[in-house]
């Protein structure tokens, strides 16, 4: 793979953007090479990372810019977010540096954003006469609200770490020196864990964003008799009433 570099660290996939000279902009081969590095892993947890000037600044203007309606509809990116979102372990973004336009939109489509405190984030399309086209007014506005989702999107204007914490968009700021090494100790935490137990939360989750309350319920519910089919959770229940570390084998 050309644009990223992936590493095995300790049973975690960690993907590295690797497209310095362009600050990581996000082009539909990075995406794909994303994609394909986490569909190909049999490992419980995932970490994409970028490097301290850049998460992402991004989509490759380049790229698009003489583009046609139907080279938009017929690029593949549409297929890849789709495909991305579908990875069933957690992914964890540890951002530094930029994290614009369909950076942040990756970033938000992971299932937990660490920030370093040198973190940009925003949605500047509307600096480049377009808008945000994965996610970007969808996802931001769960996050932050639509006034302030309004705001950024229609500004293009930039936000800090400290904001994005605030408004509840990461999950924490840490030093820029020590947001990859956070993410990886989150992920080591996750990993530890029943895999199947890992993915049904993660299910839960995204399925509270796409229904009410009492089909995300009935999901909820549904998903937590499925656990009492698994050899996880007998090995779970166990291991806690002989006071012992659980062995999960995610069967």
């Amino acid at each position: 793979m050309s644009n990223i570099l992936t590493h095995l660290e300790d049973d975690i996939l960690l993907i590295t953007l690797n497209r310095p000279k362009q600050l990581n902009a996000l082009n539909t081969e990075t995406l794909k090479e994303i994609v394909q590095a986490l569909e190909k892993s049999s490992y419980r947890v995932a970490v994409i990372t970028g490097n301290n000037k850049a998460f992402a600044a991004g989509a490759d203007i380049k790229q698009m810019a003489e583009a046609s309606p139907i080279d938009q509809y017929i690029d593949e990116r549409e297929k890849l977010w789709k495909r991305f979102l579908m990875v069933p372990m957690p992914i964890i973004a540890a951002v530094n540096g930029f994290c614009l336009g369909g950076g942040h939109e990756l970033a938000m489509s992971c299932d937990i954003v660490i920030a370093g405190d040198n973190a940009k984030f925003g949605q500047p399309e509307i600096n480049i006469g377009t808008i945000p086209g994965a996610g970007g007014t969808q996802r931001l506005t769960r996050a932050v609200g639509k006034s302030k989702a309004m705001e950024l999107c229609l500004t293009g204007k930039m936000f800090s770490a400290k904001q994005a914490l605030d408004w509840g968009l990461v999950s924490s700021v840490e030093p820029y020196q020590g947001t990859l090494k956070e993410a990886l100790q989150m992920a080591k935490a996750m990993k530890e864990k029943s895999p199947l137990a890992l993915r049904f939360i993660k299910e839960n989750i995204n399925m509270s964003f796409q229904s009410n309350l009492n089909e995300g319920l009935a999901f909820e519910r549904r998903n937590f008799y499925m656990t009492f089919a698994s050899k996880d959770q007998k090995e779970g229940m166990n291991a806690f009433l002989e006071k012992r570390e659980a062995k999960y084998s995610g069967n």
